[in-house]
């Protein structure tokens, strides 16, 4: 323990994550600002899913900070009803997911499809109903 005379009252093994944990804390600190720094008409200017998604993004990151605040307060969040919290908002961003999902999908266009078959299952027959404008009188020259 080299570091013993400076005063800090944790290990010195844990420097690392410490810094990196506050680096972390800084990065989020400027995203909330950003966030922040957008005005409540800009928010009211998106989509209903796109509102949803950012609803969902903001309880999300909220619970996490409250998560990573019981674990430096010592208490264990899994057995906390935060665990059961952030279930729930994540079972709510699949359900978005799956409705943006749905919507990106590629739709079929039935008259499209019908005119694929109806050319795909083409019949000698049917051409000679087209050339002559009578089905009888194109059965009578296949068979004389």
């Amino acid at each position: 323990m080299a570091d013993e005379g400076s005063g800090e009252d944790y290990p010195t093994e844990i420097t690392e994550y410490l810094s990196g944990f506050e680096s972390s804390l800084g990065s989020v600190q400027n995203v909330i600002q950003t966030f922040m720094s957008v005005s409540k008409g800009e928010h009211l200017k998106l989509d209903p899913l796109e509102q949803a998604k950012l609803d969902l993004m903001s309880a999300y990151t909220l619970n996490s900070l409250f998560w990573m605040y019981l674990v430096t307060q010592g208490v264990n969040p899994k057995e906390h009803g935060i665990k059961q919290e952030l279930e729930r908002i994540r079972t709510y961003m699949n359900r978005v997911k799956e409705i943006t999902d749905k919507k990106k999908a590629a739709r079929l266009d039935k008259g499209a499809a019908s005119r694929f078959v109806r050319n795909a299952l083409w019949d000698a027959e049917d051409k000679d109903k087209e050339s002559t404008g009578h089905p009888h009188k194109a059965k009578q020259r296949k068979l004389n």
